[in-house]
């Protein structure tokens, strides 16, 4: 059975058991980046950690470099 979860605005079917490092390696995620799940957080030692429900919303935020 899948779940399902927004990472940057756009689907993505996990299985149910997913991590948030399963879900940033689904979307191609590459460092350095920071990691929020429906608004939260979520430190780089976490991700393996984070279990996803169904609906839950990733955002990944890449730095940008400007002046």
């Amino acid at each position: 059975m899948n779940i399902e979860v927004q990472v940057n605005q756009k689907a993505f079917a996990l299985p149910e058991d997913a991590t948030l490092a399963d879900a940033l390696s689904a979307f191609g995620a590459r460092p350095p980046f920071a990691v929020a799940v429906n608004g939260e957080f979520v430190a780089r030692g976490q991700h393996a950690a984070r279990s996803l429900r169904a609906g839950d919303r990733i955002d990944v935020v890449h730095p940008v470099a400007g002046g």
